[in-house]
């Protein structure tokens, strides 16, 4: 039986975290093991008072790391407690469990990270802004030219690992806006990526980190890592 941890990493998501948890909840997979564990990225909510009272599996960072910092220490706690596989899902329920089945199919078939994508097809009632669709054309032109792989939801949450990235990612994971780093870098060592449609939610509670300023912000220090990813990706495999 194959085990699959579900890292949900949480800052201030104390409005949507039972929501994400019951979803999680209904997931009933053949001869798959499903847990979970909430990150409290040191939220200044009442997300740790949530977790305690509602007796959910969490663990409590005493500081604010970020997401890169959250998402890694799920990883970290996948690969010492022996998972098979790690599934990130926000924690403000913008993702579908019900697509989670969907990921593991893809891993099984011999894929090393699968995530699900807003922008494949036309599934998902979920529409971002103008600017920050832009913003997501400009990183996927950027990382076709760095790896020669068509990525469309490049800042997608919404991914799975193998065993084989659990161990990686344990060990190296960016601090800030991931994702699209962490693409380049495992697309430049050879490892198998597949994109899959999903549907996605509007944000119904809290707020998103990314509006106004921020949006210029990431764009500037995302393109630079990605670059850095690729050159520092090179020296790896050489």
């Amino acid at each position: 039986m194959q085990k699959v941890l579900i890292i949900i990493p949480a800052y201030n998501e104390e409005e949507s975290l039972l929501d994400v948890v019951d979803g999680l909840k209904t997931l009933d997979i053949p001869n798959t093991k499903i847990d979970y564990m909430i990150i409290n990225d040191g939220s200044t909510d009442n997300t740790r008072n949530l977790c305690i009272e509602n007796n959910l599996n969490f663990i409590d960072l005493p500081c604010n790391l970020g997401i890169g910092g959250a998402v890694q220490t799920g990883y970290k706690y996948a690969y010492y407690n022996a998972y098979d596989i790690a599934i990130q899902f926000d924690g403000d329920n913008q993702h579908d469990a019900s697509y989670i089945p969907n990921l593991i199919e893809e891993l099984n078939k011999g894929n090393d990270l699968v995530f699900g994508s807003r922008f494949i097809k036309d599934v998902s009632a979920f529409k971002s802004s103008f600017l920050r669709r832009l913003g997501i054309n400009i990183l996927s032109f950027i990382i076709k030219v760095c790896t020669g792989f068509k990525v469309y939801d490049v800042t997608s949450g919404f991914r799975a690992v193998n065993r084989n990235l659990i161990e990686y990612f344990a060990r190296k994971y960016p601090s800030d806006y991931p994702e699209p780093d962490t693409l380049v870098q495992v697309l430049k060592m050879g490892y198998k990526v597949k994109e899959i449609p999903v549907k996605m939610r509007e944000r119904k509670k809290g707020k998103s980190s990314i509006n106004g300023l921020k949006s210029v912000y990431f764009m500037i220090k995302v393109t630079l890592a990605i670059i850095i990813a690729d050159i520092s990706t090179k020296r790896v495999i050489k």
